[in-house]
């Protein structure tokens, strides 16, 4: 072989060498970037819960004048209270089993929410108020609170895993910026969760046991308490849709 040959091959070999490592790089960037980790967490699958506004384990209780833009329902509890002066724009399921099936798909959602495991598990704790937070999965070992803002930026799945219970205070807020939507944000409570007066709430809360909306807290998420009760005052509870296409049931003609 002569110098030419020779040295075109090593060129050829250096080259080969730099494109495995550029690739390599890529790959490794990717992986570490924000728009993986949200690539890589699901959204939780909510099933036949996922039509409900509001779902109750034992009674739904309305004071002034909420508006559930979404179905219902209450199982194995029967009680529905308040409706009107309160408005429900899809079904009411009390004790029925259209609820008695959203109660099982609950069961199975919150389950599905408090068994994540993340190798980037984010430790969260306290007040959240004034953090940006990014997609991904949280956990709190204890309660958690809001009393001012907290910012969730960029698009994918927010997932919180909360052991005890959550409190939102006075005007409480979730912005969502840069993509971030309130279909995809999700707060698994082990306990029960209050949102307080006027606060303005994001995203779907899978409570073990009860959840609270004070005077005038707006919802834009679902409200699905497996064991206990879900209280509302002059609330507003819109189901967010983001890609998905929600079929409504129309409601059921009552006899006078």
């Amino acid at each position: 072989m002569n110098k030419f040959s020779e040295l075109s091959l090593q060129t050829a070999g250096v080259a080969g060498h730099a494109k495995r490592l550029s690739l390599v790089l890529l790959v490794a960037a990717f992986a570490h970037s924000p728009m993986a980790a949200a690539q890589q967490l699901n959204p939780v699958y909510l099933g036949s819960a996922g039509t409900f506004a509001v779902l109750s384990g034992t009674t739904v209780t309305n004071t002034g004048g909420s508006v559930i833009n979404a179905d219902l329902g209450v199982w194995p509890g029967i009680a529905v209270t308040g409706f009107g002066p309160g408005v429900i724009t899809g079904a009411e399921d009390a004790g029925d089993v259209v609820a008695h099936e959203a109660q099982a798909s609950l069961g199975i959602a919150y389950n599905n929410a408090a068994g994540r495991t993340s190798t980037s598990i984010i430790a969260i704790a306290g007040d959240m108020s004034g953090l940006t937070l990014v997609p991904g999965l949280y956990k709190s070992t204890s309660t958690l609170s809001l009393t001012g803002t907290v910012t969730l930026s960029g698009s994918g799945v927010y997932i919180f895993q909360i052991a005890s219970g959550l409190t939102v205070g006075t005007g409480g807020t979730v912005v969502l910026s840069g993509g971030a939507t309130a279909d995809n944000v999700f707060w698994q409570v082990g306990s029960s969760a209050t949102l307080g007066t006027t606060a303005n709430f994001k995203g779907t809360i899978l409570a073990l046991t009860s959840i609270s909306l004070a005077t005038g807290a707006r919802l834009d998420g679902r409200a699905l308490a497996q064991h206990g009760a879900v209280t509302l005052d002059a609330n507003d509870v819109n189901i967010p849709l983001g890609d998905a296409v929600l079929i409504m049931r129309p409601r059921p003609r009552h006899p006078n």
